[in-house]
């Protein structure tokens, strides 16, 4: 990707606080040759605090990820609610008010690990690849309480081994570009049915066909003058306001409100999740899927990390994503989460990171703006109608995460022998699920079989085989137990 240096910039993460080095974008000839340079001199600190004006600045880019993130929040945390919900028998206003309490709590810990203490550390989202699993773990007996608790456990143990980073460092450009493209078409094509099934539920089908394309348009508008960072904002604006037009029906039903903060209501047999505390048999139930959920961080992340260093200029290593303390937020987010009560099961917050790394921003500012938007959200209510509109919800997902993903993907298999691992995990993801593909392709990657032969025979055995079979075998027996691998029933009694 291009890149637009200052050639007084040299050696300016080395020399000088942020303070020092900052100079007034008027100082510069572009946008792009400010934002980048402030990327140039950031200096994050871990664990200590890091101060607006002082370590960082507030952009007008800033909101745009923000506004991004918050979307994909309200829409994510109400999936997984009411995926929930439906078994469990709880109605639509347990659905709501968890979602309101949980735009709460996200707000607290965003604020604290990514805007204050660990400003490398992606924002604590939402785990949308578990979306899926989570009837199963219902009619397994699953508590969420529990299911929490070992992901958040789990989590810390992989973040304090450092095992986040070493498993992302043995992940070819090949394999990674390879899950970016699976995830990116997967990912576009689900939004693209999603309101299309909205329209002729409405009986006006028209109305997603204009709406997509007009989106098209305007994202190769915006490509073409280099905005896509607006291509969020814009495109919500373009296919809500374009329904309306067209005549479908849209009211806001969620007023202004806060939802009950009291972790004993959610927990009681009687009120909240009406399920009561979690035993010592819950945790065994839920002990595969928590293995499993936390073992498919790695490539989830290191996708969100990825996009962001082709996004990113030179000399910005110091502010780009940290998968170990992000791993560490996620973890402790998760774990106070669960216990006050919330639906949330967290991962790599994707709706934020993706929009920001092509605005050429950092994690903290942006942050911020994300924890004061998702309490305005919470608190006022009607903007969470909105976000969950079909005709927002869909183009705001498809352009602000999936294309960039795609075009992420084409990105890094465009060069050297990338395409024969890029091809297999599509292949493999296909079979299975993203987690399998990248798990069984960096194990044929890495043993030379396909690929990069040099690459494989640079490494260690550790490296090489070792680390990689382990991965793959804990992870395929995993799926097996809980009945996740297709044609195969469940090893476990419980799980069939």
């Amino acid at each position: 990707m291009t890149t637009h240096t200052d050639p007084s910039d040299s050696g300016n993460t080395q020399q000088g606080s942020y303070q020092t080095l900052h100079r007034s974008s008027s100082e510069f000839s572009s946008r792009d040759e400010y934002l980048e340079h402030e990327l140039q001199i950031m200096q994050p600190k871990r664990w200590r605090p890091n101060l607006p004006f002082k370590d960082y600045r507030f952009e007008y880019e800033d909101t745009i990820a923000a506004m991004a993130g918050t979307i994909g929040k309200i829409v994510m945390v109400g999936a997984i609610a009411a995926t929930f919900a439906a078994p469990l028998g709880l109605g639509e206003g347990f659905i709501l008010e968890n979602v309101r309490y949980e735009l709460l709590i996200v707000a607290v810990f965003i604020l604290l690990f990514s805007g204050f203490l660990l400003p490398t550390a992606n924002l604590a989202g939402t785990h949308g690849p578990l979306i899926p699993l989570i009837p199963i773990v219902v009619a397994a007996g699953g508590h969420p309480m529990a299911f929490g608790l070992l992901i958040g456990l789990f989590g810390l143990l992989l973040a304090m081994s450092k095992g986040g980073s070493i498993l992302a460092n043995l992940t070819s450009r090949g394999v990674c570009g390879g899950l970016l493209l699976y995830l990116g078409f997967i990912g576009t094509t689900s939004q693209v049915k999603k309101l299309f099934a909205w329209a002729e539920g409405i009986e006006m089908a028209h109305v997603a066909f204009i709406i997509i394309l007009s989106t098209i348009v305007l994202y190769a508008l915006l490509e073409h003058f280099k905005k896509r960072w607006l291509a969020v904002p814009l495109s919500c604006l373009l296919g809500g306001g374009m329904a309306v037009l067209l005549g479908a029906p849209f009211e806001f039903k969620t007023g202004p409100g806060l939802p009950n903060m009291n972790p004993m209501y959610w927990w009681g047999e009687s009120s909240g999740w009406m399920l009561g505390l979690p035993t010592i048999e819950s945790f065994i139930v839920v002990l595969p899927f928590a293995i499993l959920a936390v073992a498919m961080w790695s490539p989830d992340f290191l996708g969100h990390q990825v996009f962001q260093k082709i996004s990113y200029p030179a000399r910005t290593e110091k502010v780009q994503m940290n998968i170990d303390d992000t791993m560490t937020s996620a973890s402790i987010r998760q774990t106070f989460g669960s216990i006050l009560g919330g639906a949330n099961f967290t991962s790599s917050w994707g709706t934020y990171i993706v929009p920001a790394a092509i605005a050429k921003r950092p994690i903290p500012a942006g942050a911020v703006l994300t924890a004061v938007f998702c309490v305005i959200a919470s608190v006022w209510g009607y903007p969470m109608d909105l976000a969950i509109w079909q005709p927002v919800l869909c183009v705001a997902l498809i352009v602000g995460v999936f294309i960039p993903l795609l075009e992420a993907g084409m990105e890094m298999t465009r060069e050297g022998k990338t395409t024969q691992s890029a091809a297999i995990v599509v292949f493999s993801s296909a079979l299975v699920n993203p987690a399998f593909g990248w798990a069984l392709t960096m194990l044929l990657d890495n043993l030379g079989l396909i690929g990069c032969k040099e690459r494989s025979k640079e490494l260690s055995s550790m490296n090489r085989w070792i680390i990689p079979l382990m991965m793959f075998c804990v992870l395929t027996g995993v799926m097996a137990l809980v009945g996740l691998l297709p044609g195969i029933p469940a090893i476990m009694p419980s799980f069939r």
